[in-house]
């Protein structure tokens, strides 16, 4: 079966990386000059391809190259490609124990500033032949597309194509300021909780948050309050003095210790939990880097 396939191939995959140094280098003559190859050796290998694709990678004239939508979903799939083949180029050479090379790495803005930021170095020190490349973002990255090797992801994951391996689990509490919790009576059941809460993480923000009040599941209506897409801002305005909110734990654990946020309605526990998930693509073989990426975050997510 594999040998019918491959003999059923139009199209060569020797002709695949000058396919990339020209969508990467934006141009043919620019990616002649990176290869060391002759202009005309470059666009033999560009209609080579289009002719066994039977599809328009590149639209080209004497000033101009743009890559067609075809062209896009062609290149991402010569990516993934060119990843097998440097993976299995490691191994054979005897190089899988050495994580190496370039790895991209998104990861939302409230975990790797109070998780993941100061603990970096030590992963550049652990790994000094990993080339790391980090983006922090308001919102979850999209892996194929954008070509990033690792999420860090805060909730569930719908998308089928992607893989997610869980790093940390932990639980929502009810917070507050000491001031406010001196000037406040904050004990008894749900309908006594809820007129101090004012603001709320966005995602928590629900007509129907389940909560168990003594074991007996409730709902809470978090409609109608101010919702912010930051939980440190939400912890941040809880320490000023706005009302009760709820956190992970693990964000607002130390200003607990520290005695600027003390937590409220212990029996009144939150049923969502945050979840920290590594994502990456179900059809990329994970490397050792990605793999050292990911035990290194689980070491210091679940000891912080």
């Amino acid at each position: 079966m594999l040998k019918e396939g491959l003999l059923s191939m139009s199209w060569s995959i020797d002709d695949v990386p000058v396919f990339i140094a020209v969508v990467e280098q934006q141009g043919i003559t620019a990616a002649a000059e990176f290869l060391h190859m002759p202009k005309s050796s470059v666009s033999r290998c560009i209609s080579r391809l289009e002719e066994g694709l039977g599809v328009r990678l590149l639209e080209r004239n004497s000033r101009n190259l743009r890559i067609t939508s075809e062209g896009k979903a062609f290149y991402r799939h010569c990516m993934m490609i060119m990843e097998q083949v440097e993976a299995a180029n490691a191994q054979m050479a005897g190089l899988s124990s050495v994580p190496r090379g370039r790895l991209s790495v998104a990861m939302p803005m409230a975990f790797s500033r109070e998780i993941v930021g100061g603990r970096l170095a030590e992963f550049s020190k652990r790994y000094p032949l990993i080339n790391l490349e980090v983006i922090v973002t308001s919102h979850n990255a999209d892996i194929i597309r954008d070509q990033i090797d690792i999420a860090l992801v805060i909730g569930s994951l719908d998308d089928s194509e992607l893989v997610a391996q869980t790093l940390l689990e932990t639980s929502l509490v009810w917070i507050t300021s000491p001031d406010y919790a001196t000037a406040h009576q904050l004990d008894g059941c749900t309908d006594d909780l809820v007129p101090h809460i004012r603001v709320c993480e966005k995602r928590y923000g629900q007509a129907r948050l389940a909560v168990r009040d003594n074991g007996t599941r409730q709902t809470i209506d978090l409609t109608g309050i101010m919702h912010i897409n930051d939980p440190l801002m939400v912890r941040e305005m809880v320490v000023e003095g706005a009302g009760v909110s709820m956190c992970p734990l693990i964000y607002c654990r130390p200003l607990i210790e520290q005695g600027r946020l003390v937590q409220v309605y212990p029996d009144l526990t939150i049923e969502a939990t945050a979840v920290i998930s590594a994502v990456y693509s179900s059809r990329r073989l994970l490397s050792n880097k990605a793999r050292a990426f990911i035990e290194f975050i689980k070491q210091i997510a679940q000891s912080a």
